[in-house]
């Protein structure tokens, strides 16, 4: 019998192609998950490194199962293809990690709309459209998870980034919302986020910090594996921060995840950020 967590299930993850996304397609891919890597880059661009093909591979090398398909989820027809292919392939669909984004960290004054516009299509839309898809196939298959990359509403973090809040916010809207719609059907929904910066394209093209400030996204994969494992009547409908949720599993050593071993990088967020409870009825 297999010890591995995973064994038989099927997880979509969007934005595979490098980053956070694709360390935790790596993750629940050593725990015996099969992986569909959903993401737009096909070929490697040198300021955009990896692809869904370079990232299948990697798998395929540790002995998985994965199905690279090339999705723009600005389009709500290639997001509904991505969600039938994947269980047209694998049979079943047992977890989604809307995991694609787009950043833009400007007053509102130097922000496009078009720029405001792409965030929204690519973050909440999408994730919405993902989800939505996904439904029906997690019901059949008896239950399972959906996670959004968005973090709790804390409403004096917004300077400065309000349209790419407005976006991120609109996911977190959703698992709450969402939570409360599928709670009876063993389908859980929750938004993850880091405490910290983390190292990923975005940061590195943006300059948004640096090694010191930044941990590895090893501590995004490991939270979405102990979220993805825990059964979904537990937690659905939070709104979860990486360390606070890894020490409630008893992680303690959070050093490994530095960038640079000599510095433990700065929390940007605040412990005990409040629950989210069930409207009365």
């Amino acid at each position: 019998m297999s010890s591995r967590r995973l064994e038989g299930k099927v997880a979509i993850i969007t934005g595979a192609s490098r980053g956070i996304g694709r360390v935790i397609a790596l993750r629940l891919a050593d725990e015996g998950a099969k992986i569909v890597v959903a993401a737009k880059s096909e070929v490697e661009r040198p300021n955009l490194p990896g692809s869904i093909h370079t990232v299948a591979a990697e798998i395929e090398a540790r002995g998985g199962e994965v199905l690279p398909l090339r999705v723009d989820v600005r389009e709500a027809d290639e997001i509904q293809a991505m969600v039938a292919r994947a269980v047209e392939h694998f049979g079943r669909l047992d977890i989604l990690i809307n995991n694609a984004g787009a950043l833009w960290w400007m007053d509102v004054a130097d922000t496009p709309i078009a720029r405001f516009d792409l965030m929204h299509q690519i973050n909440v839309r999408a994730s919405f459209i993902a989800s939505q898809a996904a439904l029906p196939h997690l019901e059949r298959a008896g239950g399972g998870h959906i996670i959004v990359c968005s973090p709790p509403v804390i409403l004096d973090k917004m300077g400065g980034k309000t349209g790419y809040l407005i976006s991120k916010y609109g996911m977190t809207m959703l698992a709450h919302g969402l939570a409360e719609e599928v709670r009876d059907r063993n389908i859980a929904i929750n938004a993850l986020w880091p405490v910290t910066l983390i190292e990923s394209q975005a940061t590195i093209n943006f300059r948004i910090g640096g090694p010191a400030q930044w941990r590895k996204a090893d501590i995004l994969a490991d939270a979405a594996l102990e979220l993805v494992t825990t059964p979904p009547a537990e937690l659905s409908g939070e709104a979860l921060l990486d360390e606070d949720f890894l020490r409630t599993r008893g992680f303690t050593d959070f050093t490994r995840y530095r960038c640079d071993p000599e510095h433990e990088p700065p929390r940007l967020i605040p412990g005990g950020v409040p629950k989210v409870g069930r409207a009365p009825t």
